[in-house]
């Protein structure tokens, strides 16, 4: 119960603060385009727990979650059927090094001329951005498997589909997972430009319609809606990573406590 405490006191801690110098800066010196908390707090309920919930919230997540398993999926089997081959892993790596140096939102407006401003092309830029950190992370994941399980595996005549069952994506998949971590901003980042770039609804595009039209509360309220998603989505993530690797995070528990 008490280290429940701590952590909640550290997880709270911050966030308390800096609402509380925010507040006292408010009243010390109210600017039109910093809303008091009070005021935020009301507009936020008000504002996205209505029509707006069903019209532009639900389907921004919608986009976010088919786009980043979208990635996740071929993330996932490109980075195993590259990282298992040593001669495509060598040709495909200058490619994918010059992809990934790319700034991911500068793909909008060219998928915005190709697939035209839609659902669909909304998806396909998270998918593209959000792809590199699990394709790459599995990629290194997969090459650093361990000899000696190879070997055994060998020994044992697993080979083919059982082979990546059973030994390679388990031994990989601390780092796939740590790819599929990050994704999920970019994912979520992704989601807003392109909604912004694409106006026909979403979260980014009330945002952007907010900031023209100076409705500043309505505005504020949507960038805070995106910090709570973002910090839902990293806990969801972080209870089913632990779920997927209790075996990883049992040996570390053994490691420390000998």
């Amino acid at each position: 119960m008490r280290k429940t405490l701590v952590a909640i006191a550290f997880t709270l801690g911050l966030p308390v603060i800096l609402v509380t110098l925010w507040w006292i800066n408010t009243i010390l010196s109210p600017n039109f385009f910093i809303p008091e908390p009070p005021e935020l707090i009301a507009e936020f309920f008000g504002l996205w727990f209505g029509p707006r919930l069903w019209a532009d919230v639900l389907p921004s997540l919608a986009r976010f979650g088919m786009g980043v398993a979208l990635a996740i999926v071929v993330g996932v089997l490109l980075g195993i059927v590259i990282g298992l081959n040593r001669t495509l892993r060598a040709m495909t790596e200058p490619l994918f090094e010059f992809f990934r140096a790319l700034p991911a939102p500068v793909l909008v407006p060219p998928l915005l001329l190709i697939i035209g401003p839609n659902d669909a092309m909304k998806v396909v830029v998270i998918a593209i951005g959000a792809v590199w950190p699990v394709l790459l992370n599995t990629v290194e994941g997969v090459r650093a498997t361990d000899p000696v399980q190879n070997d055994t595996s060998r020994s044992y005549g697993i080979s083919g589909f059982n082979r990546v069952r059973y030994q390679v994506l388990p031994s990989a998949a601390p780092q796939v997972l740590a790819g599929v971590r990050q994704c999920l901003p970019i994912g979520l980042i992704l989601m807003v430009i392109s909604e912004m770039f694409a106006p026909t609804g979403g979260l980014g595009a009330a945002i952007i319609r907010f900031q023209r039209t100076y409705a500043i509360p309505e505005m504020w309220s949507g960038i805070l809606l995106l910090g709570i998603v973002g910090f839902l989505v990293a806990m969801l993530f972080r209870v089913v990573e632990r779920r997927i690797l209790r075996w990883y995070y049992g040996l570390k528990d053994l490691e420390n406590a000998v």
